[in-house]
């Protein structure tokens, strides 16, 4: 489990994250939602050591985050981030390996291979593990970054919307790979995410942020709550059920 306690960022005595605490738990996963400049991917980015934390506590493994050292953490954390740019030509399975520096140092090992090949299998993009990531569309790249990540194969997963330039079908097919890594790996998966009726859906548990404060966090069927939403979001919402599964509506 991660647990961070107090966590806060400021810029210019203006804080951006302010006294945050939360729980990642293992075999879950945890969507943190909120309107922008809630200060979602900056409590993402703190509690990867992505960005330094002005105060507070991030605990993985019941050991503080500042004692971890840097190849260590990256076998058991990794992270997407919301912009990933790379200059170089590479193809989607020379990016997917990349996945497995922290544990191959660059000399892939059969089992290495392996891995990647499930991580591709897992992303269904085997087909365009030979094409060059400047071939392809915005939403193949994305899948191939996420599979980057997969085949790191941590017990932690950190994504900063992960469902950028996605359709709907290949949003849904990652939500539900997410969801398999966390049920059936046993992996801890959060998500920065915008979209409320995949959180609502996809998520075991959801933490709400507005202006920099964690407002609510429990489980789905407890934030999922038109009250709770439209406070946060300032708009009025309801919430119907279909499937079992709550489903916001906001329109109109």
């Amino acid at each position: 489990m991660i647990k961070i306690t107090g966590l806060s960022k400021k810029y210019n005595d203006k804080y951006v994250v302010n006294n945050a605490d939360a729980l990642f738990p293992v075999g879950e996963v945890t969507s943190i939602i909120g309107p922008n400049g809630a200060g979602k991917s900056t409590l993402l980015s703190m509690a990867s050591r992505l960005t330094d934390s002005d105060a507070g506590q991030v605990l993985i493994a019941d050991k503080p985050l500042s004692q971890w050292d840097t190849q260590a953490l990256a076998k058991r954390l990794a992270v997407l981030r919301q912009s990933n740019n790379i200059n170089m030509r590479f193809t989607v399975r020379e990016l997917v390996a990349f996945g497995r520096f922290p544990h191959s140092n660059g000399r892939l090992t059969a089992n290495d291979e392996n891995i990647i090949d499930q991580a591709l299998k897992q992303l269904d993009i085997c087909d365009i593990q030979h094409r060059f990531l400047d071939q392809l569309s915005g939403g193949q790249r994305q899948m191939a970054f996420i599979a980057m990540v997969v085949a790191q194969d941590t017990d932690y997963i950190f994504l900063d919307e992960p469902l950028n330039n996605l359709d709907i079908k290949h949003s849904v097919a990652i939500m539900k790979s997410l969801q398999r890594l966390a049920h059936e790996s046993g992996k801890a998966v959060v998500i920065v995410i915008h979209d409320i009726n995949f959180a609502s859906v996809y998520s075991d548990n959801i933490i709400a942020m507005k202006l920099g404060e964690v407002v609510v966090q429990g489980k789905t069927e407890q934030v999922i709550d038109a009250q709770t939403l439209s406070n946060i979001y300032e708009i009025d919402f309801s919430i119907s059920e279909a499937n079992g599964q709550k489903i916001c509506l906001y329109y109109s």
